[in-house]
């Protein structure tokens, strides 16, 4: 709708917001083990995945380091899609409906998308 054009930049700053927001929320459960039914072991791939969800998420949702933070929280959740949900099984399995991988692949396209667009508008790093 054209009508909706004019508030792109605001639409995409409050995306990468939430998005940071959510994602860090993921990294805090891992980390703290609070708001969660499971808390990997201190130093374990997953608790460093939480880690990088944590500081990560944080860093989109404030618009510092964008381009880094987003780049590098994209690779974490292609990895967790292609080592936790599809574990590299041929068939069915590929796709993320059926194997649970639904946000792993999400997060992972639109953090890539986040990398090559920046901070923008609401973000310490706006120019």
């Amino acid at each position: 709708m054209k009508m909706l054009e004019k508030y792109g930049n605001e639409v995409y700053a409050l995306m990468r917001i939430v998005a940071g927001f959510m994602f860090a929320f993921h990294g805090f459960q891992k980390v703290l083990g609070i708001l969660s039914e499971f808390q990997p072991p201190i130093g374990s791939q997953l608790w460093l995945g939480g880690v990088i969800e944590l500081v990560g998420g944080l860093a989109i949702m404030l618009g510092f380091q964008t381009r880094w933070a987003a780049f590098i929280c994209s690779g974490e959740m292609a990895v967790a899609y292609f080592q936790y949900h599809w574990k590299l099984q041929l068939g069915p399995a590929f796709f993320p409906g059926v194997n649970k991988g639904e946000l792993a692949a999400l997060y992972s396209f639109v953090f890539l998308y986040i990398a090559t667009k920046g901070g923008g508008i609401w973000s310490i790093d706006k120019k």
